[in-house]
């Protein structure tokens, strides 16, 4: 049986290292790809490594986040963008579509890793309950935060990895006319959730990717959300 008198303190305090994990190896995740096919520009600006203080963005990795848990009790937020230059891309159009899709796959893995981490701790005895606890939510909050990046960044508007994975499978034209929603990209995403879009589309597909990952790793269905309910109730 789970704790949930859990304070504001705890749940940060266990948030942390998954969420900066997961946003900070999503980033990293970009570079790495590009460097394997050609673009050596995050290796050299030094963004290939998991020190979140290289990745952090004033807004979207503190301000955003902390904002979102004090008026939400949800968390959100980014790194700075690893930085691509397409043009020492082996094969630009091709090679954008790898480098975009990256960040997402390592969500998906992150998450998977996760799970597994929740199922192995499940089997620990409750003599180690403060060994067992605290890795069982981490581990929610794991699942949670990747999924939420995966499913967010995969939505095909530029600049998200979705647009950019878009662009580059698309014909020409179509791909050219995506292109140049990018500088509205933002303003697009702003609308589409002040409009309901992530709480009528978003959530339910987060849901179903959530219980595919429990599927995956052999944990009892709904289990994950079972854990973030006494979390979201704790830090009432």
């Amino acid at each position: 049986m789970l704790s949930s008198q859990l304070s504001i303190v705890q749940i940060v305090a266990m948030a942390i290292l998954p969420i900066l994990f997961a946003i900070v190896v999503h980033e990293v995740s970009h570079g790495w790809v590009a460097k394997k096919l050609g673009d050596n520009t995050a290796y050299m600006l030094g963004r290939l490594t998991l020190n979140p203080f290289k990745h952090i963005d004033p807004v979207g990795t503190i301000l955003v986040p902390l904002l979102m848990l004090v008026f939400f009790k949800f968390a959100f937020g980014w790194a700075k963008p690893v930085p691509v230059d397409w043009r020492n891309l082996r094969n630009p159009r091709r090679d954008m579509v790898l480098v975009a899709a990256a960040g997402p796959a390592a969500n998906l893995l992150m998450a998977i890793g996760w799970g597994l981490i929740i199922h192995l701790a499940a089997l620990l005895p409750n003599s180690l309950l403060f060994i067992k606890e605290p890795l069982i939510f981490m581990g929610a909050i794991g699942i949670f935060a990747n999924v939420i990046l995966m499913v967010f960044n995969l939505l095909p508007i530029p600049p998200l990895d979705g647009g950019r994975v878009a662009v580059g499978l698309l014909p020409p034209r179509f791909s050219h006319m995506l292109s140049q929603l990018e500088p509205y990209g933002l303003i697009i995403i702003v609308l589409l959730l002040m409009s309901g879009f992530f709480g009528g589309f978003l959530m339910p597909l987060i849901f179903f990717v959530i219980s595919m990952i429990e599927v995956i790793t052999g944990l009892p269905e709904n289990s994950v959300l079972s854990v973030m309910a006494v979390l979201f109730q704790s830090g009432q």
